[in-house]
């Protein structure tokens, strides 16, 4: 995005310079809309305060009109959740989950889904989102892991790129841009024992090099905007770290948008963390570290204006934090069209919705199939089973309407949407097959269990569609998970229903991977859905019956047991006998693995070493057309710090038609194969390394070649 820097500058510095010192920390205060009163929020915009969330249609609209007639006029900043699509307006177009659509490893159709979740936004008034999630999924127990890309910080990072360039489009002015948010800058989902917002024990080094990069592709892609974490690394908490957030952030990454807090942040250093006595030393705290705009911590405003007249904190930083705030609006064009637009009329739209559709069809990943699919015709009489089978709140996952601002589980559903139920009920219409439904047992045990009657159903039919996983309310914050084994009586249910020793197909609706070691090796067929969004239950039914040929690969790894953790696929040699005693050496399945109703293979790997270039030929050896997603990883032979076992480096989606054979080429640059030593400085050190390209990041499925940099 091209923007006149000087003429920007220039009117932030104009501006700055006849606003009074009130004036400028209130454009520093962010006001969530559900916590105040409208007289409450009214007074804030007399304040001056810069930003409001949650705030919708024509609440957004009067308290912007109020902005614009104080003195100077400064347009308000609308935030909102859009996680996975503009969600929490019941009309909008919900897409599948960061780590559901992460399974498609399809950057064009990740950006289209932020397209379309901005033109909503902004059809809404509404200017910004708080998303993409750029945190890695490592510790499954962390409540948050669906809203991650997964546990990869290169398909995090390409994945991330991708929806902030759908958000912000071409131009931030734009009626159909909105301003995005990278968070949670940085490390949190890290946090010790997958502990929402607990301290996070790395090093500079490994920050840099593990979980800062996500970060710089997007900064790279030019995001407007990061939210600094909840947690702290190595004791200090982010909403403090200067080097985190200045000298890394600013100098090193070059960000130049602003610097938004997490909820409440700013309290939470004298309630939660304990590293400032105040609300007067946590504001000075906060504001010399680098956060721009504070929110859900409204006494900041007094206390900071305090500082100031004080002389306990120069004014020069509160300019900063302002200018950047400002400079922000000025890009948008909010001065001259406060309002965004939009497409009057675009929400739940035909285009909109294909979009979303074609996403949960390609993230759906097959991980287990002993030929069972595609459903033969044949099998006149399914039984679908379980809880997760006509529970569209299950779904969706977190950050919905359902879910907030505040919790609404009452919510009757907003159509349009297909459970897996209604998905398969559909198709087996089409084919004139009989379907037969029972819950079976709840996600959590409760009076309304019937598993004899569930099995009693199944036992008259003639194949059976379990559908299993875990709710809304078992994800998300303030909900990790100590035990990662399925809840309720659902291990039961599905042994019952295997005794009848008929045809079984397990379906995974759930917000992370769980210790499913026993379904997945008992089932005839395992699909993973995970949020799969309003057409995730549409998507896996056109899977059961052969409509679909699955493509989806894992973004994030299976662990056999929650005492497994970490499962990641790009760990650090050196773990004597590299194994528990009671525990395979594996996940039980791995990063980018996922299978297909074709077959490929993969022959002919040839590298160039002076080029740096890679070529393979992928063969669709099966009878279906098919997409293939072809990996490439790297492992550096020798280096001065512990490296991975091995890397993504890169992937592509292909289209292949059966019996034909796809030339795939990839260029690297020796930045590529480098690393953060000891000193925190990004290198390439000279050596040997192995390339290795294939269908997953397992050994068994990888070619793979020498070169020497």
């Amino acid at each position: 995005m091209k923007y006149d820097v000087k003429i920007i500058n220039k009117k932030v510095e104009d501006l700055l310079s006849c606003m009074s010192l009130p004036e400028k920390v209130g454009q520093m205060i962010q006001i969530p809309y559900s916590l105040v009163t409208r007289e409450e929020a009214l007074a804030w915009v007399d304040k001056g305060a810069g930003s409001f969330l949650h705030v919708l249609g024509d609440n957004a609209r009067e308290l912007q009109s109020a902005a614009l007639k104080t003195k100077h006029g400064i347009p308000l900043l609308f935030g909102i959740d859009a996680i996975h699509g503009h969600g929490l307006n019941e009309n909008a177009t919900i897409f599948p989950t960061q780590l559901a659509a992460a399974c498609s490893w399809n950057r064009e159709l990740i950006q289209e889904m932020g397209q379309v979740t901005a033109r909503e936004v902004a059809t809404d008034g509404l200017h910004w989102t708080f998303s993409p999630v750029l945190c890695l999924g490592r510790d499954i127990r962390w409540g948050r892991i669906n809203e991650t890309f997964g546990e990869d910080p290169y398909l995090a990072g390409e994945l991330g790129a991708a929806i902030i360039k759908g958000y912000q489009g071409e131009s931030l002015d734009s009626d159909e841009s909105i301003l995005a948010c990278a968070k949670h800058y940085i490390g949190y989902g890290e946090a010790v024992g997958g502990r929402d917002s607990c301290d996070t024990e790395i090093t500079y080094r490994k920050m840099r090099e593990v979980f800062l990069p996500p970060f710089e592709k997007a900064v790279k892609a030019g995001c407007a905007t990061i939210m600094s974490a909840y947690g702290s690394i190595d004791g200090t908490p982010l909403t403090v770290n200067e080097k985190a957030l200045r000298h890394i952030l600013r100098e090193d990454l070059g960000f130049d948008g602003f610097v938004v807090t997490d909820w409440n942040n700013v309290n939470s250093l004298i309630h939660i963390q304990h590293v400032a006595a105040d609300i007067g030393e946590a504001s000075q705290m906060a504001a010399k570290a680098g956060n721009d705009m504070i929110m859900n911590s409204p006494a900041f405003y007094e206390a900071t204006i305090k500082l100031v007249e004080d002389g306990l904190l120069d004014e020069k930083v509160i300019d900063e934090a302002v200018g950047n705030i400002l400079r922000t609006k000025f890009r948008m064009g909010l001065f001259e069209h406060p309002e965004k637009k939009g497409i009057p009329g675009c929400f739940g739209c035909q285009e909109h919705l294909n979009t979303s559709e074609k996403l949960s069809q390609e993230s759906i990943v097959l991980l287990k199939n002993t030929g069972i699919l595609p459903l033969a015709n044949t099998m006149k009489r399914i039984a679908v089973i379980g809880p997760n089978a006509d529970d569209i709140r299950a779904q969706y996952g977190d950050w919905t309407y359902f879910s907030h601002p505040e919790p609404n589980p009452e919510h009757p559903p907003v159509r349009p949407y297909v459970t897996v139920l209604e998905g398969i009920q559909q198709l087996a219409d089409e084919n004139e097959l009989s379907v037969e439904y029972h819950e079976g047992c709840s996600i959590r045990e409760s009076e309304k269990e019937d598993i004899a009657g569930a099995v009693q159903i199944a036992n008259h039919c003639d194949v059976i569609v379990l559908v299993i996983g875990d709710i809304v309310e078992q994800a998300g914050e303030y909900r990790d998970r100590a035990d990662l084994t399925l809840t309720g009586k659902q291990m039961e249910l599905f042994r019952q229903l295997r005794s009848l020793k008929k045809p079984l197909i397990t379906v995974f609706v759930a917000s992370k991977p769980l210790c499913i070691n026993t379904i997945a090796e008992e089932t005839d067929a395992l699909i993973v859905g995970f949020n799969g969004g309003m057409f995730g239950g549409l998507a896996v039914a056109e899977t059961i019956f052969g409509k679909l040929n699955p493509s989806g690969k894992l973004p994030i790894s299976f662990p056999r047991h929650s005492g497994q953790l970490p499962v990641y696929y790009n760990n650090l040699p050196g773990w004597h006998g590299g194994r528990y005693l009671d525990l395979p050496d594996t996940p039980l399945f791995a990063f980018g693995e996922g299978l297909s109703y074709t077959s490929f293979k993969y022959s002919n790997l040839k590298v160039d070493e002076t080029n740096l270039t890679l070529q393979v030929d992928v063969s669709n050896t099966g009878k279906q057309d098919g997409y293939e997603i072809v990996q490439v990883y790297f492992i550096d032979c020798v280096s001065s710090v512990l490296t991975p076992v091995k890397q993504l480096i890169g992937f592509e989606k292909i289209y292949i038609k059966a019996n034909e054979t796809k030339n795939v080429s990839f260029t690297f640059s020796k930045e590529d194969f480098s690393l953060v030593n000891s000193d925190e400085k990004r290198v390439t050190e000279p050596g040997e390394f192995i390339l290795m390209v294939g269908s997953s990041s397992r050994d068994i499925d990888l070619l793979q070649s020498t070169i020497t940099l």
